[in-house]
């Protein structure tokens, strides 16, 4: 609607600080982002060049799905050796959880060695005791989100447009 379309410009125009396009150096402004640590990259999500397709159809739709979860696939596979390995994830839930004075790092380690075993239950099946999982495929990563929206859980909050003055 156009009143959609002038809150997006109003938002654009705040976070860009009313330049002709927004660089990385300005969501260095976004209070949501400021301590979260990965912040580094969700704002390198935001410049990914990949082209954006309109009014996609069901193939469409299952093609962009994909590779959404390819990016957020890459997010954990820190190596891009095809594998997110227990190791790699560790490092992630541990950045997650570092802000959080209440935690120990060896809660963080339980945490990711939990999911992992989750991901082997989901992705094998039963194992064996002298089998190792090493670590969730792209296949594997797609069994563990088939069936979840990840359009309501892949979004950054902005600004609260309602606390800022508007820009004209």
């Amino acid at each position: 609607t156009s009143e959609q379309i002038e809150h997006l410009h109003r938002r654009f125009k705040q976070l860009s600080r009313d330049q002709l396009t927004i660089r990385k150096e300005n969501f260095d402004s976004i209070p949501d982002l400021e301590f979260n640590p990965i912040r580094g990259k969700i704002v390198h999500a935001f410049f990914d060049k990949r082209p954006i397709e309109m009014n996609m159809d069901e193939e469409q739709l299952d093609r962009f799905r994909k590779e959404k979860l390819k990016f957020l696939f890459h997010m954990y596979d820190s190596d891009h050796d095809g594998k997110i390995t227990l190791q790699e994830y560790r490092n992630v839930v541990e950045e997650l959880l570092s802000g959080n004075p209440h935690l120990e790092k060896e809660s963080a380690r339980s945490i990711a060695d939990g999911a992992m075993m989750e991901a082997a239950s989901i992705c094998v099946g039963q194992m064996g005791p002298d089998q190792v999982y090493e670590g969730i495929t792209f296949e594997d990563f797609l069994k563990m989100w088939q069936g979840i929206d990840i359009e309501t859980k892949m979004h950054v909050r902005f600004l609260n447009m309602e606390t800022i003055a508007h820009c004209y």
